[in-house]
């Protein structure tokens, strides 16, 4: 049972499954010699006089709203592309989604007010600032070169353990990988900024989004002002891509989860899919967004029946250098549990997500 009250499938037969991985899903895009480089800087063999590589912000399928762990920095920002996805190799035909857009963005308001309704039915307990949120992802990333085609790695497994204590920290949480592709496997990292952070978008504690007005109107003005934007997206999809890792990434109580939902909804150019399959071979509705300044498409999906949040994936809709001339899957990830532990490194009982 998940925090949404959700019974599915043992996370074991999750990966054994045949769950469509052999159609791209992903999460994280990173550029595997500039990775390489990054890791041999951190545990101190980089070559002398080497530049160290910038840490910044990580980015994810829906960018997280905490910063990478520094061994690791370039599993978001060292490219182009924030990446949400899972599933099927390529989305609908342009001409397709320019027929049907004013319907789908329709759609999409209805089906988001609906999910917020839901959201409020959810029973979540309040976290203590001592204490940690824990989301194991199934995810898959892009392993090909920066100028090369898309290449997807194995699913593997991404835990991360939130800090949720207030105060500025340098320790924003900790992450362990496991699986093949995963960059250091059963390694328990931190998850660290070279600056001490407050609570806040990039520490985004239980009492922090406890704080945030229900209004969706307010809460999108506060998101606008406050979000950074990169990778040259426009400030639309920064809010999409943000609200997408607060809902995937951390816990909340429900009349904030409704009010994410809600604003989402007032986003322009948000639209749904009736049909997606995230990295472990889910089904659900999908809200997405195309964004043409920063060529990219995400798409959050969601449980059919309960409409429970599933995963994400993310796509490239364009890119000349590539070759690519239409939406193609960068990116996916499927979260499989969430909960409230008292300690890093800690796994909750119960069933996955």
């Amino acid at each position: 049972m998940n925090a949404d009250g959700r019974r599915t499938e043992d996370p074991l037969e999750l990966l054994s499954a045949p769950a469509e991985w052999d159609l791209p899903p992903g999460r994280h895009l990173h550029h595997k010699d500039i990775l390489m480089q990054q890791i041999d800087h951190d545990l101190g063999h980089a070559p002398a006089g080497a530049p160290a590589p910038a840490p910044a912000p990580r980015r994810r399928l829906t960018r997280p709203a905490i910063l990478v762990p520094l061994a690791s920095t370039v599993l978001a920002g060292a490219l182009a592309v924030t990446l949400a996805g899972t599933g099927v190799g390529h989305g609908p035909a342009p001409a397709d989604r320019a027929a049907t857009g004013s319907a789908r963005a329709h759609s999409a308001s209805v089906t988001l007010n609906r999910i917020a309704v839901a959201a409020m039915a959810s029973d979540i307990t309040p976290v203590r600032d001592d204490q940690f949120v824990y989301v194991r992802s199934l995810t898959v990333s892009n392993k090909g070169t920066f100028e090369g085609p898309v290449k997807l790695g194995a699913p593997h497994t991404e835990e991360i353990w939130t800090s949720q204590d207030p105060r500025p920290l340098k320790t924003l949480g900790w992450m362990r990988e496991s699986g093949k592709d995963a960059v250091m496997p059963g390694e328990t990292i931190p998850i660290e900024s070279t600056d001490a952070v407050p609570a806040g978008i990039d520490h985004p504690t239980y009492r922090w989004l406890s704080s945030l007005p229900t209004d969706p109107d307010a809460l999108l003005t506060l998101l606008r002002r406050d979000v950074r934007l990169s990778d040259g997206e426009s400030k639309e999809q920064a809010v999409f891509s943000l609200i997408g890792d607060l809902l995937s990434g951390t816990l909340m109580p429900p009349r904030n989860t409704a009010a994410l939902y809600k604003a989402a909804a007032k986003i322009p150019g948000v639209k749904e899919i009736p049909d997606a399959v995230d990295v472990a071979g889910r089904h659900g509705i999908a809200i997405t967004r195309e964004d043409a300044t920063s060529a990219t498409r995400d798409e959050w999906i969601f449980d059919k029946s309960s409409l429970a949040f599933l995963g994400a994936r993310g796509f490239i809709t364009h890119d000349k250098q590539k070759g690519i001339t239409s939406d193609t899957l960068m990116g996916s990830t499927a979260v499989l549990r969430r909960a409230v532990v008292d300690r890093h490194g800690e796994k909750s009982a119960g069933a996955d997500s």
